[in-house]
């Protein structure tokens, strides 16, 4: 048996394949003298369970939890334009960006739904909603309350409406960054799943800029800065953004233009994943049972 014509053969196929397992040269080495013909199967089935172990129900699993967060974000920013409150609460100037984040939340919900249908699956469906975006029937509001039972006074503060913009926005981006494990087994999922992270953290910086020119006492930078939330109430969103440790390397460690980095510059320039059920806590005080 031709071991390195077979390499040959999967990196044509897969030109990131040592990426997912060990080197070539490692992987030439373990199939040395000391395995035997009959057992190369086997050794091979290991190898790759290794590189593509995540399950097509893993990735459909991350699917229709991103789903469920886009739905989320598009019927908040449905209110925007639905809401006869919201619509008089929301500056003439402003509300073009919320009908552009709209949009591309819709373009979200559309795009994961189809993803998870194709893949034979059920896309993620919120409680008491009736509305579908890809259908174009009415939306429900039932499902949600973006107030979490009082605590966020979104439909009468514009304040606390984009203090709440900017938590979803962050969450989402933290979110999408923490299921990416789960979608290594299929690129073309993982690379539109980056493609929306990206658009999310947008989105998220540009919430910031509408904050900044309300006057937000917090004067919001477009990055976050250690673990410093918009509000006390949704502190929890931005925990663990403190963090100064990138893979075992304390970046405060490492040189700067003077000195070491700051621990304020170690964690702007990085960001933080969260899993999905610290997510899923975040998230459950606006949805109705």
């Amino acid at each position: 048996m031709d071991i390195k014509f077979i390499l040959d053969e999967i990196e044509k196929a897969d030109p990131e394949v040592y990426e997912k397992l060990s080197p070539r040269r490692d992987i030439l080495k373990s199939f040395g003298s000391k395995v035997a013909v009959a057992a190369i199967p086997i050794a091979f089935g290991s190898l790759f369970t290794k590189a593509y172990g995540k399950t097509t129900s893993t990735v459909i699993d991350a699917l229709n939890f991103a789903l469920e967060l886009e739905y989320l974000e598009y019927n908040f920013y449905y209110s925007c334009t639905n809401s006869a409150i919201l619509s008089a609460l929301i500056p003439t100037i402003d509300k073009a960006a919320f009908s552009t984040i709209l949009a591309n939340e819709l373009a979200h919900v559309n795009f994961l739904r189809n993803a998870i249908h194709n893949a034979g699956s059920t896309p993620y469906t919120p409680t008491h909603y009736s509305g579908d975006p890809v259908t174009g029937s009415p939306i429900v509001p039932a499902a949600y309350d973006f107030t979490a039972g009082g605590a966020f006074p979104v439909y009468s503060d514009y304040a606390t409406f984009l203090t709440v913009s900017q938590a979803f926005e962050d969450t989402g981006v933290r979110a999408y960054k923490g299921q990416a494990g789960n979608l290594q087994s299929d690129h073309n999922i993982l690379t539109a799943a980056l493609q929306i992270h990206s658009v999310e953290a947008r989105h998220a910086a540009h919430i910031r800029l509408i904050r900044r020119k309300a006057g937000a006492a917090d004067a919001p930078k477009p990055w976050i800065t250690g673990n410093t939330a918009p509000a006390a109430a949704v502190q929890a969103n931005y925990n663990g953004e403190n963090n100064t440790m990138q893979l075992t390397v304390n970046i405060t460690s490492l040189p700067a233009v003077t000195g070491t980095v700051s621990s304020i510059a170690a964690t702007e320039s990085f960001d933080e994943p969260l899993d999905s059920a610290t997510v899923a806590g975040l998230v459950a005080p606006f949805l109705l049972p």
